[in-house]
């Protein structure tokens, strides 16, 4: 099992930056699939990016590409969103999300509030 604990969220304006980081403790950090999802109210949660467990295969949502980009640490069992150019529109409550086989978990959430 994996407890995940988000931080790096909070108020931005517009075309600012944040990075979002996602501690990871327990066993075997380094053979999961991590992802951030983002959850805005009134809608569903969606995948944001996901990384694969060596840091490779990045993928991105196609609402931010060219200005998030994912990373992980796998020494210091730490996975990373920067955001840059931010939008009213990334709005969100992140999480992140670790995946081994059929088992999947989540951190608490951290918001990010992008003011026009």
């Amino acid at each position: 099992q994996v407890q995940l604990v988000e931080s790096g969220g909070g108020l931005v304006q517009a075309g600012g930056s944040l990075r979002l980081s996602c501690a990871a403790s327990g066993r075997a950090f380094n053979g999961y699939v991590m992802g951030w999802f983002r959850q805005a109210p009134g809608k569903a949660r969606g995948i944001v990016a996901r990384i694969n467990s060596s840091g490779g295969n990045p993928y991105y949502a196609d609402s931010v590409k060219g200005r998030f980009t994912i990373s992980r640490d796998n020494a210091k069992n730490t996975v990373y969103l920067q955001m840059n150019s931010l939008k009213p529109e990334d709005t969100a409550v992140y999480y992140c999300n670790a995946v081994l086989g059929a088992s999947g978990y989540w951190g608490q959430g951290t918001q990010v509030t992008v003011s026009a």
